[in-house]
């Protein structure tokens, strides 16, 4: 009878693994919405739909961009963790999705065990600047300005407890300096602030940098990723000016709800790959000033683990409060 019973089980084993064999070999057979959790109109939105357009004709199938805002972004992404994990329901988002877990008190979804870390589609950095008249030739100059009249200088970032706040708060953490943070609405107002000297310095986006310091209007004094941007190449990083090792960036990838077919999750993520890999897609990610990633499922789930735990670090140590 155990034998018996043991070749049952083989049998059923085998035909759930030639079953998700043909459900991937099947997919897509419909629609696949992918999920923006923000509003129509923004970056990570306009992401979504310059690799739409490639998925389409790579897979066949339409791909519908559902743009879900609210709650910073966490009424899209519950939306997903709650959605059937049959490979036609994606989330898009940035590490939004990392912070979220350090900044809230209460969450409607478990970054790991509700979610398949699928890619990563670009890397971004910050760019911290100044006004051109400022003394603050680099960011040396600013650590020492900072620590010469500890909590004395303003800077301005795009609200509490979003990647440009607690980058510079973990930077601020390295120098062993103190900063006051100076909240904005959004990134164009922080660099008209800069251009009007209403505050010392600034951090946005590595986007929308590179036209003012071209023009000659804004200072960049540092880059807070591990490498130069291509477009600003004479702006060192923040790991080169004096904190080693020191490297924050953004992403923006594709998540998967918890209990997608994995041979589903490795197609998706290899057709993003090639859709990256195409001149349009290639022109865009330069006008944006990011870089092309394609992570495998593996390299992105590593990544984001170690990205949830290190803004969960930032948090605590800089005793930011959390937000209901």
């Amino acid at each position: 009878m155990r034998l018996a019973h043991m070749i049952i089980v083989f049998a059923a084993l085998t035909q759930a693994g030639a079953a998700g064999g043909a459900l991937a070999q099947a997919w897509p057979n419909r629609p696949i919405h992918v999920v923006v959790p923000f509003a129509a109109g923004g970056g990570l939105d306009t992401t979504a739909r310059v690799l739409a357009d490639k998925l389409q004709q790579h897979l066949g199938q339409t791909v519908i961009i559902d743009n879900r805002p609210g709650a910073g972004g966490n009424v899209g992404v519950e939306y997903v963790a709650r959605a059937a994990p049959d490979g036609y329901t994606f989330l898009i988002n940035t590490n939004g999705q990392s912070i979220s877990p350090a900044v809230y008190k209460k969450l409607g979804w478990d970054p790991f065990k509700d979610f398949i870390p699928v890619t990563q589609i670009f890397q971004s950095s910050a760019t911290i600047i100044a006004n051109v008249t400022s003394p603050f030739k680099d960011l040396r100059d600013l650590i020492a300005a900072a620590k010469a009249k500890p909590g004395a200088l303003n800077y301005g970032a795009s609200g509490v407890g979003n990647a440009l706040h607690l980058n510079m708060a973990w930077l601020a953490q390295r120098a062993g300096i103190d900063m006051q943070m100076v909240p904005f609405r959004n990134d164009a107002l922080i660099t008209n602030a800069v251009l009007a000297n209403e505050v010392p310095v600034g951090v946005v986006p590595s986007s929308s940098a590179p036209e003012f310091v071209a023009a000659g209007t804004v200072r960049a004094l540092a880059i807070t990723t591990a490498q130069r941007v291509p477009q600003m190449p004479d702006v060192g990083t923040v790991a080169e000016q004096g904190l080693p090792g020191f490297a924050a960036p953004g992403y923006q990838g594709y998540f998967a709800p918890a209990g997608t077919p994995p041979d589903i999750v490795e197609r998706f993520a290899s057709e993003i790959k090639k859709a990256l890999a195409t001149p349009s897609v290639r022109d865009y990610a330069e006008k944006s000033v990011v870089q092309a990633i394609g992570s495998t499922p593996a390299e992105f789930a590593a990544f984001y683990k170690a990205d949830v735990a290190n803004f969960k670090q930032i948090v605590s140590d800089a005793h930011i409060p959390l937000q209901e």
